[in-house]
């Protein structure tokens, strides 16, 4: 296919019309005789990836957890036709080995072990949070992600790329057990990343290092103010003498402060200058109460007992110390109360804040910390092929069986899809699968091996349909890998990203 011929004849604009498949993941086109016209876009710069981290963190897991499954609205009535695609290699068949293993041999096993390589990229649209599924892949320096196009690119967004883009492998209920990885920059083909073409529906980012949580640490003031992380206030109780010591010290400036605390004593009725209070009380109370005691604290009050006549809602609601009563059909409530002395005294109590700052450590590389596949490309068309994705949306039936919060795979024998005008796909590869949205951006590993985690990535979920128009998701699709997608992932797989926090866990650069 000649993706330059091709351009041609796209439109420059519109939405993507509606078809019988849901927006999954992407998929490239290639041609081995040029070099493809790629998109390169900036994600977050050092000085903001942290930002991005407190976005998802400032939560507690609240954000990751609200997050739903990216998806498209696009869908189609009726039984597609699955085949009639023209994927096909573009060249010579092409691969590069998984992280720390220079050959992959497929293995038979009863269970399939999931691969620690693969997790959810979260981001954010608009006000709305979502994920996707991708996985880390081999590249020079340990750093690269990939996924569909559509996880990542948006032309509708200032630079091209989605807001608050993170990669979290192994994801679980919140939880980041090898840390949060903040994109850095976004490699796709032009194609996808202007025109949507479904054929080059794919991405390949380069992250920074892991940021994993280190705790919390009191800090001065100065440092609280600077800090750009999660940070908060508290104050707490000290005696006169350590209020004045740091007063003494800091003058003004002292972090202390003072509250007059007031409080009431009962005493005796025959206390001089004590205060009158009352209070209402059961009639039950009322009744013990000695009506003119002088040696007593309480003594009745009747010149504030009173009767209220209410509608029966009232009356039936009311749980208070009043006496209730029903008096000729009239629905009534007495209150009573005592009469007593107290006397007043205040208290100055001394209190000093606190300022607290949530840090992070540096959690290394993410192919050091969980591997990367393999990448290959130019692959025949037939050979069988693992999924991993975290499915959640439901069937177009309405049965939800997934929930997003463990992955789940599929397994086949890859075939060429049925061109999908609505999305410019027309050489796409099929996989008969059930994941729902949510496996968006999930590998499509060649050659797995389930001993060693392994394999190679030959595609990443695109599309899902429903072929046989009975209400349930049955394949997916995914862009084939050919010449031009290894040009891309090649450019984006030697590309340096770097620390975004020190050792005591400040910002690496605060330009």
């Amino acid at each position: 296919m000649n993706t330059r011929v091709k351009r041609l004849v796209l439109p420059l604009g519109g939405a993507i019309a509606a078809t019988s498949m849901i927006g999954a993941t992407m998929v490239a086109s290639a041609n081995a005789a040029t070099a493809p016209s790629k998109k390169v876009v900036s994600m977050t710069t050092g000085s903001s990836a942290q930002k991005v981290v407190d976005f998802w963190t400032n939560k507690g897991s609240a954000a990751l957890k609200g997050a739903v499954q990216f998806k498209g609205t696009q869908q189609v009535a009726g039984k597609v036709k699955l085949g009639g695609g023209t994927a096909a290699p573009s060249g010579k068949a092409g691969v590069v080995a998984p992280i720390g293993q220079e050959k992959v041999t497929p293995t038979k096993v009863k269970n399939v072990n999931l691969p620690k390589t693969i997790g959810k990229v979260f981001f954010t649209v608009g006000d709305q949070e979502y994920w996707c599924s991708a996985s880390s892949v081999q590249s020079k320096y340990h750093n690269l992600v990939a996924t569909a196009g559509h996880c990542v690119f948006d032309e509708g967004v200032q630079n091209g790329a989605l807001d608050n883009w993170v990669f979290i492998p192994g994801y679980y209920q919140g939880k980041a057990p090898w840390g949060i990885y903040v994109g850095k920059a976004a490699y796709t083909h032009y194609d996808f990343a202007v025109y949507e073409d479904y054929d080059s529906d794919y991405a390949f980012v380069t992250v920074y290092n892991g940021i994993a949580y280190a705790g919390e640490k009191e800090v001065n003031k100065k440092t609280f103010d600077a800090w750009q992380g999660y940070k908060y206030g508290k104050d707490v109780e000290i005696t006169k003498d350590e209020y004045t010591k740091l007063v003494d010290q800091y003058g003004k400036d002292a972090p202390v402060f003072t509250k007059d605390n007031t409080s009431a004593k009962v005493v005796p009725w025959t206390t001089p200058n004590a205060a009158l209070a009352t209070k209402e009380v059961t009639q039950d109370e009322y009744n013990k109460a000695p009506n003119n005691a002088s040696n007593v604290n309480y003594q009745q009050a009747p010149q504030l007992t009173k009767t209220d006549i209410v509608d029966e809602a009232t009356y039936t609601a009311y749980t208070g110390p009043g006496y209730k009563k029903i008096v000729d059909s009239s629905y009534t409530i007495t209150h009573y109360y005592l009469a007593y002395k107290v006397e007043s005294s205040t208290t100055t109590k001394f209190y000093k804040t606190i300022y607290v700052i949530e840090y992070y450590k540096d959690a290394g590389r993410l192919g050091d910390n969980v591997g990367g596949q393999g990448f290959t490309w130019n692959q025949k068309v037939g050979q069988p092929v693992y999924a991993f994705g975290y499915p959640a949306g439901a069937h177009p039936d309405g049965d939800t069986p997934f929930t997003g919060v463990t992955p789940k795979w599929c397994y086949g024998k890859t075939f060429a899809a049925k061109p999908a005008a609505a999305f410019k796909a027309e050489a796409q590869i099929g996989l008969k699968c059930s994941m729902t949205a949510g496996s968006s951006g999930a590998p499509w590993i060649l050659k797995y091996s389930s001993t060693k985690r392994l394999g190679y990535i030959s595609g990443v979920t695109s599309l899902i349909g429903d072929a046989d128009a009975n209400g349930r998701i049955d394949f997916s699709t995914s862009p084939y890998f050919d010449s031009e997608t290894y040009s891309i992932y090649k450019s984006a797989a030697n590309l340096w990203s770097g620390k975004i926090v020190t050792a005591d866990g400040d910002l690496v650069s605060k330009a």
